[in-house]
């Protein structure tokens, strides 16, 4: 049985390029912190990492899911089977002090 591949339809390969979209949009960021400061200080700057998440996601839902490729459903493990009952039960408090 051979493993579906990984989705290539333009919604999954879109959203896939969330991860490097923050990493080069926090460079930029530090970059011009570091160059300009002043106004382009990152503590003013650090809501344009919002504003890129965002858009890829706005891009992502608006994309063709033409060919969307349902990843596979995960792996439950079945519950453990029932302890056997015990062949001669006893209390399990001592007799002593009765």
């Amino acid at each position: 049985m051979s493993a579906p591949g990984k989705c290539t339809c333009q919604s999954c390969t879109i959203r896939g390029f969330i991860g490097p979209a923050i990493v080069i949009t926090l460079g930029v960021l530090l970059l011009l912190n570091e160059v300009r400061g002043g106004s382009l200080y990152f503590g003013n700057t650090w809501p344009v990492l919002l504003v890129v998440i965002g858009l890829i996601h706005l891009a992502s839902s608006l994309a063709s899911r033409e060919g969307h490729v349902q990843p596979p459903p995960p792996v439950v493990a079945p519950p453990p089977p029932p302890a056997p009952p015990m062949a001669n039960p006893q209390s399990p408090y001592s007799p002593q002090g009765r």
